[in-house]
């Protein structure tokens, strides 16, 4: 598909216009997520690409899918310090067992940690803080190598992610980068059949009531017929960690 390096990036200024976006969802309207994949990524497409992973209840589908295509893709993980033991082991299983080997613990400053959140318990009082220096902050020097970055978030998850699309330009970066959602359009049913098919294995606390794993003080069980990121924050007008939420500045 050499027909596609459509995108000319240029070295000042934005690396992506929301006019490039448009290109990008038009162009690979309909395509297979594995094909579409393997094009951006062999084609060199989007520039240098990254995938940014939770290692959380449906990471894997969204792995597998990389591990066929390039094992050696950068994964960033946010070690935030907070999660859970499990998703800890999870991460590692994972990367064995899927060969992947561009895996990056992103690990927040300590000296912003023992300035801002000494006791730990930042999380209780002021969860976007915490987000901010735990999250946030890490993923955004990390970002300055990459144009482009894949995420696993799926329209089914939550009404705040229920109209995205497979391309968007993240306009709270200003230098222009390049967000892609392969799995924007799989339902539930999807990645479960996903999971089986592959025989891929499923993260130990889904089977507890978590169908949406982030840091450990921030998440809850969720009940039968709840939004599946209902646990997270639960008792805050809080919905995502603020790595997607546009617009907004960090807030220390």
């Amino acid at each position: 598909m050499n027909d596609m390096r459509a995108i000319d990036r240029i070295d000042t200024g934005p690396r992506f216009s929301d006019d490039d976006a448009i290109r990008l969802n038009r162009m690979f309207r309909g395509q297979d997520t594995r094909e579409m994949l393997r094009n951006l990524i062999e084609d060199g497409l989007v520039g240098q690409l990254a995938t940014v992973s939770s290692f959380g209840a449906e990471s894997a589908v969204l792995l597998h899918l990389i591990s066929e295509v390039a094992p050696d893709l950068p994964v960033l993980f946010l070690d935030t310090g907070k999660h859970f033991p499990e998703t800890l082991a999870y991460r590692d299983m994972l990367v064995e067992r899927l060969g992947l080997t561009g895996l990056r613990n992103l690990t927040p400053d300590a000296e912003t940690l023992a300035a801002k959140d000494e006791s730990g318990l930042r999380w209780s009082y002021d969860p976007d803080g915490c987000c901010d220096i735990r999250k946030v902050i890490p993923l955004a020097n990390a970002l300055a190598d990459y144009d482009a970055t894949l995420t696993g978030r799926k329209a089914f998850q939550s009404e705040s992610r229920a109209n995205l699309p497979r391309f968007e330009v993240d306009n709270s970066d200003i230098q222009g980068r390049l967000k892609i959602n392969p799995l924007i359009d799989w339902s539930s049913d999807d990645i479960q059949t996903y999971f089986e098919e592959h025989d891929l294995p499923r993260h130990p606390l889904v089977e507890e009531g978590y169908p949406s794993i982030g840091c450990g003080p921030c998440t809850h069980k969720v009940a039968d017929g709840e939004d599946p990121r209902s646990g997270r924050w639960k008792g805050w007008d809080k919905t995502e960690c603020g790595i997607h939420t546009p617009g907004e500045e960090p807030f220390l």
